[in-house]
């Protein structure tokens, strides 16, 4: 094949299922790929700080009904602890 076929197949995006997938995306999926399975689970879980709930090391509750009022009554709504 010519270069400029090649060039031309690595601009293009690859459908798959129905869907267009960008090359950069595929080079960046193949790279993972390619990685030892202890470095890509080190990459794959985020550690995000959760307002009150990070704050203290555990909290115990004698009822399910006094877990869900102190929820309410201090977490923020966008964790959605809340009642429904």
């Amino acid at each position: 094949m010519s270069s400029t076929g090649d060039k031309d197949r690595n601009t293009k995006e690859t459908n798959v299922a129905g869907c267009s997938i960008p090359p950069e995306w595929l080079a960046d999926f193949e790279a993972a790929a390619h990685r030892p399975l202890a470095l890509r689970m080190k990459y794959a879980f985020i550690k995000t700080y959760k307002p009150v709930l990070d704050d203290a090391p555990f909290r115990s509750f004698e009822r399910m009904e006094d877990y869900r009022r102190w929820c309410e009554e201090n977490l923020p709504d966008w964790l959605g602890y809340g009642r429904v």
